[in-house]
């Protein structure tokens, strides 16, 4: 009612001002007026060109262009006069000059209008009247085909078991009220995104069988202050007529991060005035009133501290990617919607996914279903799975770019450089796949796959990690005698991994067991702020990295010289199929040390080609 008489009141005040302007526009271009003497004494000086007659008044046009307006007594007597000096006349009745007057006045009005209209639009309702369709979401239990319960989430067991209370306190709230037990009011959700946080608080609500609200923390914000607050005290006014209920606010970041002290620009004053009134909702509630507070972020890091305190968001949830058995338990409930093949096995899949979170492995069902369909089979197969996880990992095939004979050898070579080191060294993962064709931005690419989750790495599977890396340009060197630009992403990841080891984890001798670097705590990115330390360390620091990653590429070049035979070999079966797997290879190496054990092994690489081609089939 009150946005009623405030629209009608804006809109009689705009219809004032817009006749306002109206009369002041005709004022500001009224014509001049002379005396009917002036007149009549330049008609006959046969300085009038026009007239025009309306009602009496008269509206004129002299010989120089100008115009003025006078009144005639006795238009009839006249008009002789005007035609006997070649006077132009025009005639208009009253009721035209009405509508000419009518709509010089609508006009501005009109324009009015729509500038009104285009600010109402976008005018923040009053509090308790916010109109939030768009961004307030309601699941009510009675919709059973938005329902989500635990039987749709998979991967996180730890996060489900801690919910279970939570369940239980909403369905049966007197078993613990009875015994003077608070159930926890704020439970936050933190994690890398795709991990699950948003689908398991709808599991929750689904399982307690209660109502879900669900907002967005950027909804909450608008460019006029004020509106915020009035929107979160709207949010828990319709959450607390349907206790109990549960209330998820996803990207909390958004609207509850770290208030700043000093002068505070508009767009920080409403965001604190949000938060202040968030975490006085949370306060407010009575001991009648079940309602819980789900919110999700994956920037805990920069949450205010008045939000993480006892009584408001007292439990916070890690809810990390899955490990083998978590993406297995993704794999089959997806996999359930879908048609799999009778030899698809998920848990090679689960096994080849490492670091994969749930949204990650829905997208990779997706796309192996879409691949299937566009090759025309009936089923997903285990090769439409690889396909789908190279076109996530590496990017999109690409077969229009043409590669001349010359780079596609250093690429073979550079290649075989990585694969031969990963085979040979030791703590290291096993090759997957080696392939010289295109992906996304990377010409090649040697996988590797764990044979399981690795948690804790140890010095020794780090140093062979640098020397695989280094592996490409000492190929290239060896065999091709050359240097290319092809091992840039190779260094810098290999100086990246050994500034870790010598800043973070104390793993090098010289520099002693100190740690200079530490995590910020956000889970977007592994950004790191390196602590103050002295010149001096940072030169210490500098060459002690140099000197890793430097007797990481002696050992490097080291191996691959005493198998030159091996990474001739692997190269030019590269260059032949272009895609080898693990299998291929070894059978590669076996023919290679049959050759050398004969002794024609450096003298016919050619042969060493036939013995792979004819063992692969």
């Amino acid at each position: 009612m009150a946005l009623f008489i405030r629209t009608i009141f804006a809109l009689v005040m705009l219809i004032v001002l817009g006749g306002a302007a109206a009369v002041f526009w005709n004022m500001e271009n009224r014509l001049q007026a002379i005396s009917y003497n002036e007149f009549l004494t330049a008609l006959e000086k046969n300085e009038i060109t026009e007239v025009r007659l309306r009602d009496g008044q008269l509206s004129l046009k002299d010989t120089f262009g100008r115009e003025f307006v006078t009144y005639s007594p006795a238009i009839p007597s006249l008009l002789p006069k005007l035609l006997e000096k070649g006077v132009i006349i025009y005639g208009s009745s009253d009721k035209s000059a009405r509508l000419l007057s009518f709509a010089q006045l609508l006009i501005p009005v009109m324009l009015i209008l729509l500038v009104w209209y285009s600010l109402l639009r976008n005018q923040p309702p009053g509090d308790g009247e916010l109109d939030d369709k768009d961004k307030l979401k309601r699941f009510s239990p009675q919709e059973k085909h938005q329902q989500v319960t635990f039987r749709n989430v998979a991967g996180v067991p730890e996060a489900k078991e801690e919910l279970l209370e939570v369940i239980d306190f909403l369905q049966r709230p007197k078993k613990y009220s009875k015994l003077g037990a608070v159930i926890p009011r704020g439970i936050l959700f933190q994690g890398p995104p795709g991990t699950g946080k948003t689908l398991l608080a709808r599991a929750i609500a689904g399982e307690a069988g209660v109502p879900f609200f669900s907002i967005s923390g950027s909804d909450f914000v608008e460019m006029f202050v004020g509106v915020g607050a009035a929107r979160v005290r709207d949010l828990f006014k319709e959450a607390k007529k349907q206790t109990p209920c549960i209330v998820f606010i996803d990207e909390i970041d958004a609207v509850g991060g770290r208030r700043s002290s000093g002068n505070i620009a508009g767009g920080q004053d409403e965001r604190g005035q949000t938060l202040n009134a968030l975490l006085v909702e949370m306060d407010g509630f009575s001991s009648e009133e079940t309602i819980i507070i789900l919110a999700a972020t994956n920037r805990p890091d920069i949450l205010d501290p008045a939000l993480l305190r006892p009584g408001r968001f007292d439990r916070q949830i890690n809810i990390l990617p899955p490990d083998i058995k978590g993406r297995l338990q993704i794999l089959q409930v997806y996999g359930q919607k879908m048609k799999l093949a009778e030899d698809m096995d998920l848990e090679k899949v689960a096994r080849s996914t490492p670091g994969f979170t749930g949204a990650e492995l829905a997208s990779l069902m997706n796309e192996a279903a879409l691949i299937a369909g566009r090759m025309g089979d009936s089923a997903i197969r285990p090769e439409h799975f690889e396909i789908a996880k190279d076109r996530i990992l590496m990017g999109v095939e690409r077969k229009g770019l043409v590669i001349s004979e010359k780079d596609r050898k250093t690429m073979a070579y550079h290649e075989a450089g990585h694969a031969v080191l990963a085979k040979f060294l030791p703590e290291t993962d096993p090759i997957h796949k080696i392939t010289i064709i295109p992906r996304g931005r990377a010409l090649g690419h040697t996988q590797q796959l764990p044979l399981a989750d690795r948690h804790a790495y140890p010095k020794e599977y780090l140093l062979s990690r640098i020397k695989i890396l280094m592996g490409g340009r000492v190929a290239e060197e060896i065999c091709l005698n050359q240097q290319t630009t092809g091992a840039e992403d190779d260094f810098r990841q290999a100086i990246e991994l050994a500034t870790k080891m010598v800043c973070q984890w104390g793993m090098s001798e010289n520099i002693g067991p100190m740690s200079y670097m530490k995590d910020d705590g956000a889970f977007l990115g592994e950004q790191l702020s390196r602590t103050v330390y002295s010149e001096e360390t940072g030169q210490s620091v500098d060459r002690e990295v140099k000197r890793l990653v430097e007797s990481c590429y002696r050992e490097a070049r080291k191996i691959l010289t005493a198998e030159k035979d091996f990474l001739i070999y692997l190269a030019d079966m590269l260059l032949v199929n272009e895609t080898l797997d693990q299998e291929e290879m070894e059978i590669i190496y076996e023919c290679t040390s049959k050759k050398r054990k004969e002794g024609s092994a450096a003298k016919s690489p050619g042969d060493g080609m036939a013995c792979a081609v004819s063992s692969t089939g």
